[in-house]
């Protein structure tokens, strides 16, 4: 025991502590070296400055002629103008902002004609379309799983066959298949299916996101089942014997009994799950969802920013995961306090 106090109080020494702040900091200087090491060797150009277009932007509106035509009057409007264009099919009125068009009473007008060209008003950018993407699908496919593992697990755990049998089922065919691969067959089987019956009954069609949140869901409630079964068979048996002798039914000891005490054993193997979801949504891109992992590679193709928009990405989902795994250890300290 003396032995073991005295290794704590050496690690806990203050010279100790700081050597070892100070290896770490190197150690970044030493990872952050070598990638700028690495990207001058290839001659790779940082270009920082074009980052924030992809997060808001000042949106440029062109106002294009759609018909050979010509100018039949410039009007004032308030602040504004309004240019009548009139063609073989009539006149057109395009109102637009003052100083933002270059014409005149009786010019001719070609289609593909930029009319007006002024400054709109800010839009997000193409890594904050994917973030938000990426936040709404993880958070719906979180819900619908959360509530998908908790009926399979208490059906896992009953004595029925049929719920039993149907929730092991389910898990191992889940469990035992890549996401990639059920991601494919809930877009391209199921989704063309569902989308053509509901077209022929004169529904609209669903869109890709909600088979991409269903195969996310369905996938994440097959390991959220083992987690919350783990956690039930972690309470004694004996309270449900006395629930059950008390007149409560199966699901009734389930909901006031078993599951409240579950939860603080289940908490940090979910929020390890839905981490897991998260980054898993980053497979929605192969079904044209514009999540933020497919939003990035659209922003590559177009600017070749590779190390810029790759570690921005990168930082992006560590955040995400780094939130959810700071609020998680919050509600953990306050099941521990009741």
């Amino acid at each position: 025991m003396d032995s073991k106090r005295s290794n704590i109080k050496r690690l806990s020494n203050p010279a100790a502590h700081s050597f070892s702040v100070a290896g770490f900091v190197a150690l970044m200087i030493l990872v952050v070296g070598s990638v700028y090491y690495a990207t001058n060797t290839i001659e790779y150009i940082w270009r920082w400055y074009k980052i924030p277009k992809y997060f808001m932007y000042i949106e440029n509106v062109k106002v294009y002629s759609e018909s050979n035509g010509s100018v039949k009057e410039i009007r004032k409007n308030g602040e504004k103008f309004d240019l009548i264009i009139v063609d073989a099919q009539g006149e057109h009125t395009f109102t637009v902002p003052a100083g933002s068009f270059d014409l005149d009473e009786g010019d001719f007008t070609s289609p593909g004609d930029v009319l007006a060209e002024y400054p709109g008003g800010w839009k997000g950018g193409l890594l904050t379309i994917g973030l938000w993407t990426t936040l709404k699908i993880s958070f719906i496919a979180t819900i619908i799983g959360i509530v998908v593992g908790i009926v399979g697990g208490v059906a896992r755990v009953s004595s029925t066959p049929v719920l039993k049998w149907t929730a092991i089922t389910y898990v191992e065919i889940i469990r035992g298949s890549p996401l990639l691969v059920q991601i494919m067959i809930a877009y391209f089987v199921l989704g063309t299916t569902i989308n053509k019956i509901l077209m022929m009954n004169g529904f609209s069609k669903l869109s890709s996101e909600w088979y991409g949140i269903a195969a996310l869901s369905i996938f994440t409630g097959a390991y959220v089942v083992e987690i919350v079964r783990a956690g039930i068979e972690s309470i004694p048996p004996g309270q449900v014997e006395a629930a059950r002798s008390g007149g409560m039914t199966y699901f009734q000891s389930m909901y006031y009994i078993i599951l409240p005490q579950a939860l603080k054993t289940i908490l940090p193997p979910l929020a390890g799950q839905f981490i897991n979801l998260i980054k898993d949504s980053s497979l929605l891109g192969m079904i044209a969802i514009r999540e933020l992992t497919k939003a990035t590679r659209e922003g590559i193709t177009t600017s070749l920013q590779t190390f810029e928009l790759w570690m921005l990405c990168a930082a992006l989902y560590l955040i995400i995961t780094f939130s959810l795994s700071m609020a998680v250890q919050y509600l953990e300290r306050r099941t521990s306090r009741k």
